[in-house]
């Protein structure tokens, strides 16, 4: 999960092509630590380079979802990175974004999961003296 903090916080949503919005997310490759793939799917996702970790913040979510007739389990992990880059460059698999306060955020995103990470992570924002 990303954030871009100027006048406030503002947190990165992608308008995926099923419809709904979420944060970025994708798959560990071989050989790939979790940090590094977040590291690698900001990258392609968004274009986003100069965006840094902040410590302390780890959540897992897991569901099912179907593809392909297929029932599909995933796990995902977010941790939280701040940029200061607003600029996102669209890969093929989103049709949009949007960096949205708060707020804004938790009605614009689809699903109760990242609602709930999202939630985790405003406190934990607060909680380390980050935003008010």
């Amino acid at each position: 999960m990303v954030f871009l903090k100027n006048a406030e916080v503002n947190y990165l949503l992608m308008h995926y092509e099923a419809g709904h919005w979420d944060f970025v997310k994708g798959n560990v490759e071989s050989n790939e630590s979790e940090k590094d793939t977040v590291v690698r799917e900001l990258r392609e996702e968004t274009g986003i380079v100069d965006a840094r970790f902040i410590e302390g913040f780890r959540q897992n979510i897991d569901y099912f979802y179907k593809r392909q007739g297929a029932t599909i389990y995933k796990e995902v992990v977010f941790f939280l990175m701040e940029t200061h880059t607003a600029k996102v460059e669209l890969s093929y698999e989103h049709i949009g974004f949007d960096w949205s306060p708060y707020q804004r955020a938790m009605e614009k995103l689809t699903f109760k999961n990242a609602k709930d990470v999202l939630k985790k992570a405003n406190e934990f924002l607060k909680t380390q003296g980050l935003i008010k």
